[in-house]
């Protein structure tokens, strides 16, 4: 059982920078495949990034590939999304997932998301 805790989320302007961190719990949390995933007002929800069990490995959406890291602390049980060049589209509720197989479909465990507003 992993439990997923999102913060960093908030008000920025077209062009800026923001730090998404997600706390998990469990003993595991190294074995485990993280995600971040967004949904927009009126949209499903779309896979953003994901990070292998050691951070050596990393997927992107394209839309934010070239701004947007993705990487993991399993000592700290953390993992990160740092969004630079944020664009108004980009606006969405954030969420941090995690699951054991690797891929940009249906993670086992998610937190209950964080708001990003990105004001043009």
């Amino acid at each position: 059982q992993v439990q997923l805790v999102e913060s960093g989320g908030g008000l920025v302007q077209a062009g800026g920078s923001v730090r998404l961190s997600c706390a998990a719990s469990g003993r595991t949390f190294s074995r485990y495949v993280m995600g971040w995933f967004r949904q927009a007002p009126g949209k499903e929800r779309e896979f953003v990034a994901a990070i292998a069990w050691r951070g050596t490995r990393t997927d992107y959406v394209d839309s934010v590939k070239g701004r947007f890291t993705i990487s993991r602390d399993n000592a700290k049980n953390q993992v990160y999304l740092q969004m630079n060049s944020l664009k108004p589209e980009d606006t969405a509720v954030y969420y941090c997932a995690a699951d054991q197989d690797w891929g940009r479909g249906e993670y086992a465990y998610w937190g209950r998301g964080t708001q990003v507003t990105v004001s043009s």
